[in-house]
């Protein structure tokens, strides 16, 4: 099976290096859970620096000897922050960012970014782009993660604009990640006068999103917008349509907040998605967004790429419950097994 997924990928490989090392980091995200992940990923690291030029070489030496400390110290936090140590983690985090320099830094004339996968690279060109050269950050190196976690432990101790600056560091370098919007955007909600910035940040967030929990939390927080608006009748309407994507104890709660409020206003499925429709709310998932995990499915699909393929089915369907894609899912996961 190891083999067979290295042949694979050294079958993709053509004679542009750039092309090839963009090809190469989708396939580290694609292989990082792999049972035989650390085999295929060494593999797969061999090939990119083959790719390399010597300034770039030189350029990642220079990166790999601060791999272990970050590495290292995402891993404290997250041990830090799983047992209930968030004070203790922030402060790991404050020595650690005094001393931190990253390699990654835009100029005038090329910008780092990182995706989690080639769907948030479409989304970036389609609704962003760059004039700029785009140089991609390893997956090794989760910088990404740094500065997100970074932000999210000081918006937990109420220190809104040294979050607010490490989250629009995350933004930088990954400007559709959802998850980074969205806790932008809650500096917004708790540390402004008005609550406009808040809602075009969630708005932003609703756009890019492709996981049902980012979704749900979506119309949640545009929920929330409209009880401070005291247009209850179109928060209610968002809090029920959020349980389409994730069935939330802090729906339920704003349901019942709501209802309480006016016990004679209720709504069924079909007028919620009226309502929305008729606020110019981008109605479950971007079209774009949609159609493009269908177009990558089926290309990996077509082209015998099977994990990479299947990684997009499972997201479609996790949208859309098709039993169709289910189906192609079973069908799929058969021949990778096989």
């Amino acid at each position: 099976m190891y083999e067979e997924i290295i042949n694979e990928i050294k079958s993709n490989l053509g004679e542009n290096k750039d092309l090839n090392k963009k090809y190469l980091s989708s396939q580290m995200d694609v292989y990082k859970n792999h049972p035989n992940n650390k085999e295929i990923l060494n593999e797969i690291s061999s090939m990119m620096w083959d790719c390399l030029s010597e300034f770039e070489k030189e350029e990642y030496n220079q990166i790999i000897e601060n791999k272990t400390q970050l590495m290292d110290i995402l891993n404290e936090v997250a041990y830090e922050i799983e047992n209930g140590k968030s004070k203790v983690a922030l402060e790991k985090l404050d020595k650690f960012i005094n001393k931190y320099q990253s390699p990654f830094e835009n100029d005038d004339d090329a910008e780092y970014h990182f995706f989690t996968n080639t769907l948030e690279e479409l989304i970036f060109m389609r609704y962003i782009g760059s004039k700029n050269e785009i140089k991609y950050i390893p997956t090794n190196q989760p910088v990404l993660d740094l500065y997100y976690i970074y932000g999210f432990l000081l918006l937990e101790d109420n220190q809104f604009e040294k979050s607010e600056e490490y989250l629009k560091k995350a933004i930088k370098i990954n400007p559709v990640s959802s998850r980074v919007i969205l806790e932008l955007s809650e500096i917004y909600k708790i540390h402004t006068y008005t609550y406009n910035k808040y809602y075009m940040f969630v708005s932003d967030a609703l756009k890019y999103a492709y996981y049902p929990q980012d979704i749900a939390r979506c119309y949640r927080q545009l929920g929330f917008y409209y009880i401070e608006e005291n247009q209850m009748e179109i928060a209610l309407a968002l809090f029920i349509y959020s349980m389409e994507y994730e069935l939330s104890p802090q729906a339920y709660s704003e349901i019942n907040y709501i209802q309480s409020k006016n016990s004679e206003l209720k709504l069924n499925l079909d007028e919620c998605i009226n309502i929305i429709k008729n606020k110019n709310i981008q109605l479950g998932v971007n079209p774009f967004v949609l159609d493009t995990l269908y177009e990558l499915a089926d290309e990996y699909e077509k082209n015998r790429l099977y994990s990479q393929s299947l990684y997009y089915y499972e997201i479609i369907y996790d949208l859309t419950n098709d039993e169709n894609i289910l189906e192609k899912i079973k069908n799929i996961t058969s021949k990778i097994n096989y």
